[in-house]
């Protein structure tokens, strides 16, 4: 039996589907620290980006580290972009959705081939 500090391959796709997560709330939570000119806003980031890292890291124990630190990006990437869209009004353009898609497939597609 393993423990979550030291994750068997399921345990790490569930801590890189959180990291993956909060990667997405400290790239978004970048817009409201103005510039880092926000100290609570930018506590958050900073705080947020820690627990993130640290769970992409504990999920690399077990992962692949081109396959955990590409998913770990996609799911940033593709939730930055969806909450940009919902958050700041940003272009929900056909094309831009479907390069969110895109992003989204690549991310199962990885998940797929790794087990």
């Amino acid at each position: 039996m393993s423990s979550w500090l030291n994750p068997s391959t399921a345990q790490a796709w569930i801590l890189l589907t959180i990291a993956g997560v909060l990667e997405t709330g400290w790239a978004v939570g970048m817009k409201y620290t103005d510039g880092f000119k926000h100290p609570v806003a930018t506590a958050f980031v900073v705080a947020v980006a820690l627990a993130s890292f640290w769970l992409l890291a504990l999920a690399m124990r077990a992962l692949p580290v081109g396959t955990a630190y590409a998913v770990w990006v996609g799911i940033g990437a593709a939730g930055a972009a969806l909450l940009g869209i919902a958050l700041f009004g940003e272009p929900a353009s056909f094309a831009r959705l479907a390069c969110v898609a895109l992003i989204v497939a690549g991310v199962i597609g990885l998940k797929l081939v790794h087990d």
